[in-house]
């Protein structure tokens, strides 16, 4: 076999990788039924909100928690905030016994999401009498702009939940709270706002598609992921969860994921609820969302580390321990594949260019390639814009076509991030770095221009 053949041979593995795993998700995600709600009583409910200079936001999140959730205890973690975040804690709970604030301060503070959502874990801990029944006491954590609909706590505690004793933790969909938005960058002209408006619609299309989809599949293979906001845990799973560490959350940058692998390590399930959701707001801005992508894509490098535990470990199913390996190890297929395909394109121009009977020969010869590209290498993205507008209710095919280019383009932006998440792994850059909310940048761009 010939370098130019292997080439060929590892491109079509690589190909024949994404495509199977495309259908492996579709599939269960477009055939999936609606859960079973249930009553909310039998259990104790707690939201843990990390904040770290949220002034923004949180005064808003903790009215509205505590408007839909009055049996709800919340947790705000100040993780030593500067732009007046405890002053809004402190007057929430002077009037509240069910808001409690957690405060962190220098040095021992901004080390991460982990160790804040660990400073509550203690602080609860410490709160609950002898008596508490761990298993019917549910953490949740929500982040600070996080908008949890009405009706979570039921589906939560059905059958696809916490109904059901051996599930340790339920992730919940999530949502794009500004996905409507028509202007949401303030002071900017109209171009800004529609770059602005496609990057929020493309999130939205990811997280109730894509990652929707892969999380039902996870369903299957009883390995559904944690995300960060809108995840509920019971707390003998976060207990279970913290026998090795001493801690139930970890260090890496893609903790919530981190979570999830520990309580099923501990001998739980983990689950997902596709019928209610939280809305959290997507990035405006390129340089946001690569940010944030980035520190996501450098967790779930840092979570690889899990790999020989996962596979050694008796409380993963054989397909859950391959679709965990399969996300774990997608970082290092994409950086091949940064490789591999240019390398295939410059491959087959110089092996049309050397071949005999001339250029337009060859192209007439070698036309097949571009269906095949579109094929396998478009077609697949197009897929999650036609099922999000069937959700959605969207009938234009005008939009629909829109949607579907624009996500084909937008998820190139996964190369980018991976590309300097490896830099930073190989750099020794591990420091969580904080995305601004938008109505921080609000403030500042007009802060400049005035």
């Amino acid at each position: 076999m010939t370098g130019l053949d292997a080439l060929y041979s590892l491109s079509f593995v690589l190909l024949v990788i994404f495509l199977t795993y495309t259908l492996l998700i579709v599939v269960p995600f477009v055939r999936r039924r609606p859960g079973a709600r249930a009553d909310t009583s039998a259990f104790s409910w707690h939201a843990f909100i990390p904040c770290r200079d949220e002034a923004a936001v949180i005064e808003r999140t903790i009215r509205r928690m505590r408007e839909r959730f009055p049996e709800m205890h919340l947790w705000v973690i100040d993780d030593a905030s500067t732009d007046g975040t405890g002053a809004i804690l402190d007057r929430a709970a002077a009037g509240d016994p069910f808001v409690h604030p957690v405060v962190r301060r220098l040095p021992d503070a901004r080390r991460g999401k982990g160790d804040a959502l660990n400073a509550a874990y203690a602080c609860l801990g410490a709160w609950l009498d002898d008596e508490a029944d761990a298993n019917r006491t549910i953490v949740m954590v929500v982040d600070a702009d996080g908008d949890l609909d009405d009706d979570a706590l039921h589906h939560v505690a059905g059958a696809d939940g916490f109904a059901d004793p051996s599930v340790g933790a339920v992730q919940v969909a999530v949502r794009m709270s500004n996905r409507d938005d028509r202007a949401p960058l303030s002071g900017r002209g109209g171009m800004a706002q529609r770059w602005a408006r496609y990057l929020i619609r493309m999130q939205d299309i990811e997280f109730r598609t894509t990652i929707a989809a892969m999380q039902t599949l996870r369903m299957r293979t009883v390995s559904v992921g944690l995300g960060g906001n809108g995840q509920f845990a019971r707390l003998s799973a976060l207990r279970a969860a913290s026998l090795d560490a001493g801690t139930p959350w970890g260090n890496a940058l893609l903790e919530d994921y981190e979570i999830g692998i520990r309580i099923m390590m501990a001998g739980y399930r983990t689950t997902y609820v596709h019928d209610t959701s939280v809305s959290q707001e997507a990035l405006p801005t390129a340089r946001r969302l690569l940010t944030q992508r980035t520190r996501w894509c450098q967790g779930g490098m840092q979570c690889a580390r899990y790999l020989p535990s996962i596979y050694s470990s008796h409380s993963f199913t054989n397909a859950g321990a391959l679709e965990a390996g399969y996300f774990l190890v997608l970082p290092y297929l994409q950086l091949l594949g940064i490789v591999v395909w240019p390398s295939v394109a410059v491959a087959l121009i110089v092996t049309g260019a050397l071949a005999p009977g001339g250029l337009l020969a060859w192209a007439v010869a070698s036309a097949w390639v571009v269906p095949l590209w579109v094929a396998t290498g478009i077609l697949p993205f197009f897929l999650w814009p036609m099922i999000y507008a069937r959700q959605e209710r969207r009938r234009n095919p005008l939009a629909v076509l829109g949607w579907g280019i624009g996500y084909w383009l937008y998820m190139y932006q996964t190369y980018v991030c991976v590309v300097r998440a490896c830099g930073r792994m190989i750099a020794g850059r591990t420091t969580w770095t904080k995305t601004r909310r938008n109505a921080e940048t609000g403030r500042l761009l007009l802060a400049v221009e005035s």
